[in-house]
């Protein structure tokens, strides 16, 4: 039987062994080699599972859901809203860093990478993992969905005390079947423009809240500044 063996984090590994030995993932695999040869695909393979690579299973404490990459040159880089060094801050990555200010009065950092989060057991999980350049969500349909949503049954029925953050209506139906009695969601509109300036975004309060719920389970609290 084939099985595609991506280079993903160990404990990832071991529970979604499944899914890399599923037809699904195989043709995904072949439908992506194919797409890099006839478009410019983001983030660079080498990125594609950041968010996995950067927080183990294990560690996991909280989980961003975001849709897919940022589909401009040079910005993602396998961290859901999180753009690389020296990149100008997206739409809603802005408004998430004037949300941080309001709530936790956390200056505007200088750059939008969210490693320093990551690191610290904040899973940044995009539902697709890959996006063609300049066509956003060109890449929904092609067997990430499946993928994310097998990543995030794993996270909800192996863990306990996970704060799932789930903004806007995709996030919410993305976490549909998060099971909410071992696990904390927090939900509010999406970071973006059309989201926050109709008042669906500013003042949840989501980053404070967080914290407050790792500390009464007696695991540390999230920096949520940006280094």
């Amino acid at each position: 039987m084939q099985v595609v063996n991506p280079k993903i984090e160990e404990s990832w590994k071991n529970v979604l062994q499944n899914e890399f030995a599923s037809k699904y993932f195989i043709k995904l695999k072949s439908t992506l080699i194919t797409e890099q040869k006839n478009y410019t695909i983001y983030p660079p393979n080498k990125d594609i599972f950041t968010a996995f690579n950067t927080t183990p299973f294990t560690e996991v404490k909280v989980v961003i859901i975001g849709q897919d990459p940022y589909h401009g040159k040079g910005q993602a880089h396998g961290l859901s809203f999180s753009v690389q060094n020296g990149i100008k801050f997206p739409p809603s990555l802005e408004n998430i860093f004037k949300e941080l200010n309001t709530d936790l009065n956390i200056p505007t950092p200088t750059n939008g990478n969210l490693s320093f989060w990551a690191k610290q057991g904040v899973l940044l999980l995009n539902a697709s993992l890959t996006v063609r350049e300049g066509d956003p969500n060109s890449h929904q349909n092609i067997g990430w969905q499946k993928f994310t949503d097998a990543a995030i049954q794993q996270l909800s029925e192996q863990r306990e005390g996970i704060i799932f953050l789930l903004w806007g209506g995709f996030a919410k139906k993305k976490g549909a079947k998060i099971d909410q009695k071992k696990h904390h969601i927090l939900t509010t509109g999406h970071p973006s423009p059309l989201s926050a300036n109709r008042g669906y975004w500013f003042g949840n309060k989501h980053f404070s809240k967080t914290n407050e719920l790792l500390v009464a389970m007696g695991k540390s609290p999230i920096d949520w500044r940006v280094e």
